[in-house]
């Protein structure tokens, strides 16, 4: 039993499936880091780590945790194209288990349908209805459509920034829990 909500591990939209991880998505996971925007902080390394293998590994750790702590990053799938398009759920990240962090990123051909603002919005309302009352993000402040995402489902900026010269600045946002 959790002392903490407990947020649904399969969350459906007219669109997508927010569902768990299965190892089987650790290749798609790693197209995902070798996309990604050169100053994020997980990447591919020049060495080529992590690797599908290592990443299953995270997959692995990452469900095991989940049923641990009521929280849970799940794979957004297009409902038209099944297969993995990405990733949005609540994590501790640089918040709490109390307080978690609603994380999302989708694969670049995926941009620009409203798929990340779609996923967040479901899973903020499942978050609402588990109980949490409070959830935050935190955004590297070039990130517009990211910020944009966060705008759409209720986040606004809190005023805490943690600055970071090398990668962008991190903005704070937060959402307190909607009418139930």
């Amino acid at each position: 039993m959790h002392a903490q909500p407990v947020l649904p591990l399969r969350i459906e939209t007219e669109r997508l499936i927010l569902r768990p991880w299965s190892e089987d998505d650790a290749p798609a996971l790693r197209s995902l880091w070798a996309e990604r925007d050169p100053r994020a902080r997980r990447r591919i390394t020049p060495d080529g780590r992590p690797t599908v293998d290592e990443l299953r590994e995270q997959i692995h750790d990452a469900v095991t945790a989940q049923e641990r702590t009521g929280l849970a990053l799940l794979v957004v799938e297009q409902r038209s194209t099944p297969g993995f398009a990405g990733y949005c759920g609540l994590v501790v990240g640089q918040a709490t288990e109390a307080e978690p962090e609603l994380a999302y990123e989708l694969l670049r051909r995926i941009h620009g349908h409203g798929i990340a603002t779609e996923a967040a919005r479901a899973l903020v309302a499942a978050a609402d209805v588990a109980g949490w009352t409070r959830l935050w993000a935190t955004i590297r402040d070039w990130n517009a459509p990211s910020r944009s995402v966060a705008g759409k489902v209720g986040f606004r900026e809190s005023g805490r920034i943690d600055r970071d010269a090398e990668r962008g600045d991190s903005l704070w946002y937060v959402r307190d829990a909607g009418p139930r």
